[in-house]
């Protein structure tokens, strides 16, 4: 009997909205869960709603002026722009709140050995986000929130983060640059927004930058040729994965041609690592993906992929 995966959301992440005809739209989280729930799949999910992260985990990884900011800027209603991609409406902080909480509880069900693995279906992303700014439509960075959460409330010494949305997690890199108990590999279409991480690389920050056109072979040989040997030599004792699914072939926010053999072919080998060095710890947070049909079903086999169902 394998252990389950536990699956997290909230209600409040379909109440975030960026405004008219966003690619990043309540629909995403629906999509996904239409998906599993047409594939039977919902079912064998552990389900769990998410908390809002506390200011304390928030810290880890974002100044405290910039939280302050943000708060600040919550409007009563309609909507405003933090920049040309990323807005606040009335709902969009709570919502932020608990992506980041999602991730955070994901990782103490794993370290309570409740669950395997574990996937958040949230929403805002948080790859983006630096320490001390919102971009990309990333308000707090979900992924780094729960990396540091491990690292200061679990005792781990070594995380890794794997990163295969289309964009560079440039805020990932950001936080985690001069941290080396956490390894970042990442994979992504370049030049593309947001137009760096080709050349930052070092021993624990694995970037992988791919041309326009790329296929699942060559993103195939991309992860086997630097991140699996990297990973080997770090021995993370627990995973995260920051999941974006916009470099499919569907998805016309890109120009990248992965299908769902391909997300599931790297949630398999990321879930051996995971067994190999992590007791099979591993945290999986939605990232990017905006053609619905394409995202519900790239998640449903990514999910089938972490539970071995």
């Amino acid at each position: 009997m394998t252990m389950q995966t536990a699956y997290l959301s909230h209600p409040l992440f379909l109440k975030h909205h960026n405004g008219a005809h966003h690619p990043e739209c309540a629909q995403r989280i629906t999509a996904i869960e239409d998906q599993l729930i047409a594939s039977g799949l919902l079912d064998y999910l552990q389900h769990h709603e998410a908390p809002a992260a506390t200011r304390e985990q928030l810290l880890r990884v974002h100044d405290g002026d910039y939280l302050d900011s943000i708060a600040a800027q919550v409007p009563t209603q309609g909507i405003v722009h933090i920049d040309g991609d990323t807005a606040l409406n009335p709902y969009t902080l709570q919502a932020a709140l608990h992506a980041a909480g999602a991730v955070v509880a994901a990782v103490d069900l794993v370290m309570a050995g409740r669950v395997e693995n574990a996937f958040c279906n949230i929403r805002p992303p948080g790859h983006h986000a630096e320490r001390a700014r919102a971009m990309g439509f990333c308000i707090f960075n979900n992924i780094a929130v729960g990396a540091a959460h491990a690292l200061a409330q679990h005792g781990l010494q070594r995380v890794a983060i794997l990163d295969f949305d289309v964009h560079h997690g440039n805020g990932t890199e950001q936080i985690f640059a001069n941290n080396r108990q956490v390894m970042l590999c990442s994979t992504f279409q370049h030049p593309f927004y947001p137009y760096c991480g080709a050349d930052s690389g070092n021993d624990h920050i694995i970037n992988v930058p791919l041309p326009a056109g790329t296929t699942g072979a060559v993103f195939r040989a991309a992860v086997t040729e630097h991140w699996l040997p990297a990973l080997a030599r770090f021995q993370p004792e627990m995973l995260f994965i920051s999941a974006g699914f916009d470099a499919h072939r569907d998805d016309d926010m890109s120009m990248m041609g992965l299908v769902e053999a391909d997300y599931a072919w790297v949630t398999t080998e990321l879930k051996k690592i995971a067994e190999q060095y992590a007791h099979g710890r591993v945290v999986s947070a939605l990232e990017g993906g905006y053609e619905l049909h394409a995202l519900g079903r790239s998640v449903m086999v990514h999910i089938k992929a972490l539970s071995g169902l």
